[in-house]
């Protein structure tokens, strides 16, 4: 499926701020791409709201020691992040 007009916003195409994101939020990226970044999610809400979003989930998940995640629910996480990349 080829991408919108809308989903190219200023050097970076919205699939691409999802899968940097979390480079972005790390502060592992060089000056020129966090520019780059930064101005995509200066022109575009949904971004913005998704880095957002990545963030504040982030800082919740830190906030948790790993023995108040009940096993069943360390688990499934587990697994999930296990088979993000092999979809």
């Amino acid at each position: 499926m080829a991408e919108s007009r809308h989903d190219f916003v200023e050097g970076y195409a919205c699939r691409e701020v999802v899968e940097l994101a979390t480079e972005y939020l790390e502060g592992a990226m060089t000056p020129q791409q966090m520019t780059r970044f930064e101005l995509h999610l200066n022109l575009c809400d949904g971004c913005f709201t998704f880095v957002e979003q990545v963030r504040a989930t982030a800082g919740m998940a830190r906030s948790l020691s790993e023995d108040e995640i009940p096993e069943e629910t360390r688990a499934k996480l587990l697994e999930a992040f296990r088979g993000w990349r092999s979809e």
